[in-house]
């Protein structure tokens, strides 16, 4: 995590994930966005309107985006270990949020800061001995009865795996199961963790995603969200 091995893939970043996700039939804004309009469904059920949001592992800013149009009053805080991607960041998005450079010491940012502390395709890149740490770094900076939501990929699918194996910036990636991730949650502290799954049809199958709220349940979608609540 602390190597901040991305920087040396900031200048190439955009062209091999689209490369990657090329049998999708989609964009990487494609997959940022729903992410970000998922994580909006979340707060309205859990009450927020606008909450105080970290995004974890921030990288140049794909969630930027999705987080100003689905959360236009909240203040966002971006959090990465490489300088290159927040710099890239400010270039390619601007800068309206704050960034913080994560370091040896953990994410710069006071106990109980943030409603909300998402994350999105982040620790398949953090080695597994690290995943307590970080997981209780994250539970630090969220207040008491806000909620972190994790976004990875899931091993089960074999898209997914294709994506992850052909992809540069993933030849180190360990993909982590959703049921194991949500023991690393309740091993680190965090409460009655929960899991959905997304992503089931490619753009060819385009017109069955209307169904996909509705597979929530079912663990073979490209990715999920694990989300938890700090007690």
């Amino acid at each position: 995590m602390l190597d901040a091995e991305f920087d040396s893939y900031v200048g190439e970043y955009a062209a091999q994930h689209a490369q990657s996700i090329r049998l999708s039939g989609e964009t990487p804004g494609y997959f940022a966005e729903y992410k970000i309009r998922e994580l909006a469904r979340m707060a309205r059920g859990w009450g927020y309107s606008d909450p105080q949001i970290l995004d974890f592992g921030s990288g140049m800013g794909n969630s930027l985006p999705g987080l100003r149009k689905y959360f236009p009053g909240s203040k966002i805080s971006a959090a990465d270990v490489s300088a290159q991607s927040l710099a890239a960041a400010q270039r390619l998005h601007g800068a309206r949020e704050a960034q913080l450079l994560i370091g040896a010491g953990g994410i710069p940012a006071p106990d109980g800061s943030f409603d909300i502390s998402f994350t999105a395709c982040v620790f398949h890149h953090i080695p597994e001995a690290e995943h307590l740490r970080w997981l209780s770094e994250l539970r630090r900076v969220t207040r008491p009865g806000g909620r972190l939501v994790i976004f990875e990929h899931n091993p089960l699918n074999p898209l997914t795996r294709h994506a992850v194996r052909i992809c540069p910036f993933d030849a180190n990636a360990v993909l982590i199961g959703s049921g194991e991730m949500r023991a690393r949650m309740v091993a680190a502290g965090w409460d009655a963790p929960k899991v959905d799954h997304h992503v089931f049809f490619p753009r060819a199958l385009a017109r069955l995603r209307g169904l996909e709220n509705a597979l929530r349940w079912c663990p073979l979608g490209g990715q999920y969200a694990a989300y938890a609540q700090r007690g």
